[in-house]
This record gives structure tokens, C-alpha cells and sequence, in this order.
């Protein structure tokens, strides 16, 4: 039985991506090749699992006519969702590809405050909806409290179900406390949560050791960018390089990555197959314009690349 995995996406939104000949000040930029996307953390996964034929649910939150559009979009990807209606607006997000520098800006609104009854909402629904693993990933909206993916992470270690987080600060801190089964961050993310520098390997290697051997989270999985990632287990650390490709958007390689890790370890891989498959999917998603675009082709491709 294929393994039955649900997104939680707290702070979604729209995300509009476009290329620029150049980004200057106060004059008029001229864009084209405008492509619009379902964003925010959970739902890129989402979309990268759909796309890898895994069985995925997305929970989200969703508020005036932007929400109505995010769902609409998910609808034409095929992405099955359970949306939570809120009386804000759901954020549209911009991304510029300066064609000139050959650089991609980033343009990310902190978006709506929450109301209590949206997140008591959301937690209400993850109590009963069916899962074997929860990814949360992504922000909370403003007003929403810190500890309230520690709060998911306690429910899902209740109802037996693996708990997947992708965040940083306040939040990210406090579900570790509460333990998590697999854990995301980015370098620079790692740095933070540890307050310091990780100038290499080896300090790297440690801190991440260091939350696995604390009861923080059973694997952590850092991505390094173009440099690859590693995962850190009981099991001990599994660095593998990254692959080169041509950079289109960064815009959702971080959780294409961390869709194709979870779905592989959902099915039973072992950890390095788990960690070449989010290679390859983060991969994809690099050379992909807009946000998370990968197809199935396209993760096969790159993993064959890993061998």
C-alpha cells in the first residue's frame, strides 16, 4: 500500500515569476516569459510528490481572491487539497530572473495576520485527517504562535505518523524540542538554529549530529546548494556532491528536495537512495523556470546522473 502523505502549508501563497534584461532602480523593468504558480512550502512539495505519483493530500490556509486563485491553480495541477478559508488574503510572492547578472530576485510579503480560528482550524483537521507522514514546510503567518508546529509534531508522534518539518527560527526550535522524525534546513538555516558558523564538513557534520543524538529529530537532512547535501542519522552522516545544472530559479529546489527525500524513505529506501533521489529532484527544479516545475522525466533523469 502506497504510503499516504499530507502537506501543511500555514502561510501559502501566489507566486508570479518573470525575467527581466535587467533590475535597475526607479525606471520602468520590462519582464516577460511570466509564469504563475501554487507557492508556499507545503504545497511545492505537494506538487513535486503529485508529480512523482505519490499519494498526497495538501492542507492549507486560503483567504480572499488570491485564495480563490491558489486553489484554482492547484485544481489544474491535479494536486487533491483540503483548504481552510481565512478572512485575509493569501500573499503573491514575485520572482525576477535578471538575465543580464544572471541572478534571480526574490521578492517574498510577510502576508495577512492570522485570526486564532485559522490555525485552531488547521490542527483541528490534522487530528482526524488520515496520514502516515506529515511535512509541514514553510512560515507561519503573523500572529500565529511559535510552538504551533510542535503542536503538530505532538499530535502526529500521538496518532503514530512520522512528522517531517522544514522551517527556521522560533518555530523550528521549539517542534525540535518536542522531537520530530526528520528535520530540512539549509546550511545558513543550521547556522542559525545553532548561532554560529559552520565553516565546513566537519563542524557542519556535528551539529547535526549533535540534534539527532539530543532525541531533537531521528535524520537531519542539510542541504548545501550547488555543493550537495548530507543526512545525519543514528546510522552516522551520508554526504553525497551535488549535480550541475543549468540555473533557471532556486524558487522551490529546497522542498522539491525534501519531497523526493520523504517519499523515499516513505517507501523504504535506504538513506543514501533517499538522499540521491532529493538531490535529483532538487536538481530538477533548478533548471526549471517558475517555482517547483519538476516532472517525474526530469527527477529520473537527474538521479541516473547520481550513479
Amino acid at each position: 500500500m502506497a504510503p499516504r502523505i499530507v502537506t501543511v502549508t500555514l502561510n501559502p501563497a501566489v507566486d508570479l515569476a518573470c525575467t527581466a534584461r535587467a533590475v535597475v532602480h526607479t525606471r520602468k523593468v520590462r519582464t516577460r516569459d511570466e509564469r504563475i504558480d501554487p507557492g508556499g512550502g507545503g504545497i511545492n512539495v505537494a506538487r513535486v510528490l503529485h508529480a512523482l505519483d505519490a499519494d498526497v493530500t495538501a492542507v492549507i490556509l486560503t483567504g480572499g481572491v488570491t485564495g480563490a486563485l491558489l486553489v484554482e491553480l492547484l485544481n489544474e495541477a491535479g494536486v487533491r487539497h483540503r483548504a481552510i478559508p481565512t478572512r485575509g488574503r493569501t500573499r503573491i510572492s514575485l520572482n525576477v530572473f535578471d538575465q543580464t547578472a544572471g541572478v534571480e530576485y526574490r521578492f517574498v510579503p510577510e502576508g495577512s495576520a492570522a485570526e486564532p480560528l485559522d490555525w485552531l482550524t488547521a490542527l483541528s483537521l490534522l487530528d482526524h485527517i488520515e496520514a502516515d507522514w506529515i511535512v509541514a514546510s514553510g512560515s507561519l503567518e503573523r500572529g500565529m504562535p511559535d510552538d504551533l508546529y510542535a503542536r503538530i509534531a505532538a499530535t502526529a508522534r500521538q496518532r503514530g505518523q512520522r512528522f517531517v518539518l522544514d522551517s527556521s527560527g522560533a518555530p523550528l526550535r521549539l517542534a525540535l524540542d518536542a522531537g520530530v522524525d526528520l528535520v530540512k534546513p539549509s546550511v545558513g538555516e543550521l547556522e542559525g538554529l545553532v548561532g554560529h558558523a559552520l565553516p565546513g564538513p566537519r563542524e557542519q557534520e556535528a551539529e547535526a549530529m549533535a540534534l539527532v543524538s539530543a532525541g531533537k529529530a531521528r535524520m537531519v537532512a542539510v542541504t548545501l546548494g550547488e555543493q550537495g547535501a548530507f543526512l545525519a542519522s543514528g546510522a552516522g552522516v551520508i554526504r553525497l556532491p551535488g549535480l550541475t545544472a543549468t540555473f533557471r530559479s532556486a524558487v522551490g529546489a529546497g522542498d522539491s528536495f525534501l519531497a523526493a527525500l520523504t517519499l523515499s524513505l516513505a517507501r523504504g529506501d535506504s538513506p543514501r537512495e533517499a538522499l540521491a533521489w532529493g538531490i535529483a529532484a532538487g536538481t530538477a527544479a533548478v533548471e526549471c523556470a517558475g517555482t517547483a516545475r519538476v516532472t517525474r522525466a526530469d527527477v529520473e533523469a537527474q538521479y541516473r546522473r547520481m550513479s
